[in-house]
């Protein structure tokens, strides 16, 4: 069955106005239009436009509730969340927990008699949250895991040098960080030690960490001057974004973080994928984003939220690894496959039509499972057991199991949501 479904993009306050609308052909409001969610989160479940189709049912979490093995298959909910995200201003500093620490966590907490709805809360449900995001702005501009030693080692240097240049560099804010970079790696300390230790000197509440925040945003600025213009590059990038960060978040210690982090350009097309224990903050842009189906959130700084950092300093993974870009698998012409490798989703990008590049007049993909689709350009026919759909920009779809392998045709973008793997696989 397919079953034509909607929703109302989240007025969350970093949202930009216009580019959902001018992706999708929608109406501006005037107002942050910052996530579309196309999935059965509780949070924000996707409307069924045609809820005779659905015996009455107006979403798409009522409606799998009311027969569950037979509109999601075995598992009896949906492993996935499916977003496009429009952000204006950047996203607060957060990772996710993996599968075990979040059914820890959760049971703990349940234990403690915590409130679902406590803002203080961590683990709102027992799952993980591994995501991806492929970018569909030209630039996708994003903090994600932890850079090198080295390299964090270099910026904060550069700016001890640059702050000493007319005048004493201020030892006594620059000194904590200072010292504990300059410890050398032993058999029991590691680069990773190293960097949690930074880490959770900033965020220990420190009296003088907000004098070391704004002192190291103005030292930012002079080093962004075209005299210092040699010395700066290649970390343009980051010292750009400590001072766009302080215009939104001025004074938070997630501000200094943000050096310790890769920080990406994603072109168009181009994808991460941040398995848990991954840091991370998207900072501009447009991109169709993938999730597990969990409210599991640590954050780090950037926000006005609840930070809990021992939790945090268990979740984050601190190793400094190379920047987590998926490369999609291209199986036949015109069809892209996000694969992360974790059970809860795959992403395919479809791109039909001879007057389209890198399209196929038709192309075929199997999902395994209940499927959610978008196009976001053009007009896309999708054909499966029960007959054949149509969908035109801005519009969506839900495709039960029973459909099996999909068809598509048209001319025409569209991304379609899955399993990643069958319902016995999943966790």
């Amino acid at each position: 069955m397919f079953v034509p479904i909607t929703n109302t993009p989240r007025d969350y306050a970093w949202g930009s106005e216009t580019a959902i609308p001018r992706l999708l052909g929608t109406e501006e409001t005037g107002e942050p239009q910052a996530e579309l969610w196309l999935g059965a989160h509780p949070g924000s479940p996707a409307r069924i436009l045609d809820p005779s189709l659905t015996g009455g049912h107006t979403d798409l979490e009522s409606w799998i509730a009311s027969d569950p093995t037979r509109i999601v298959g075995r598992r009896g909910t949906l492993p996935y969340l499916l977003k496009i995200l429009a952000a204006a201003a950047p996203l607060s500093l957060q990772a996710h927990p993996t599968l075990e620490r979040a059914r820890e966590g959760f049971e703990r907490e349940n234990a403690a008699g915590v409130p679902l709805d406590d803002p203080k809360r961590n683990y709102k449900d027992a799952l993980h949250k591994p995501e991806l995001v492929v970018a569909l702005s030209e630039r996708y501009e994003a903090l994600c895991g932890f850079r090198a030693l080295v390299e964090v080692r270099q910026i904060v240097d550069l700016l001890v040098m640059i702050d000493g240049s007319q005048t004493a560099p201020r030892w006594e804010l620059y000194g904590p960080i200072v010292h504990l970079l300059e410890d050398s790696p032993t058999a029991f300390e590691s680069d990773a030690d190293i960097l949690r230790s930074v880490v959770s000197y900033l965020l220990s509440g420190a009296e003088e960490v907000p004098a070391l925040v704004g002192h190291l945003v103005r030292t930012a600025e002079k080093a962004l001057h075209p005299a210092h213009a040699h010395l700066t590059d290649p970390y343009t990038p980051s010292l750009e974004t400590v001072v766009r960060l302080n215009e939104e978040y001025p004074g938070d210690p997630g501000i200094v973080i943000s050096l310790l982090l890769n920080r990406v350009t994603l072109a168009k097309g181009q994808a991460l994928y941040l398995p848990a224990g991954n840091i991370h903050a998207y900072l501009s842009g447009l991109g169709v984003e993938l999730m597990a189906a969990s409210d599991n959130v640590l954050r780090g700084g950037l926000t006005p939220k609840h930070v809990d950092v021992a939790e945090l300093l268990e979740v984050l993974d601190f190793d400094a690894l190379p920047v987590p870009y998926l490369v999609p698998t291209q199986p036949v012409p015109g069809l892209s496959v996000f694969t992360p490798g974790v059970p809860d989703f795959v992403l395919a990008q479809v791109e039909v039509g001879i007057d389209r590049p890198f399209a196929a007049p038709t192309v075929g993909f199997t999902p395994l499972g209940a499927a959610i689709g978008i196009c976001i350009a053009g007009a896309v026919t999708v054909t499966g057991a029960s007959g054949t759909h149509r969908v035109s920009r801005g519009e969506a779809f839900f495709a039960t199991p029973d459909e099996g392998s999909l068809a598509f045709g048209g001319s025409g973008t569209a991304f379609v949501a899955a399993p990643g793997a069958p319902a016995a696989e999943l966790p």
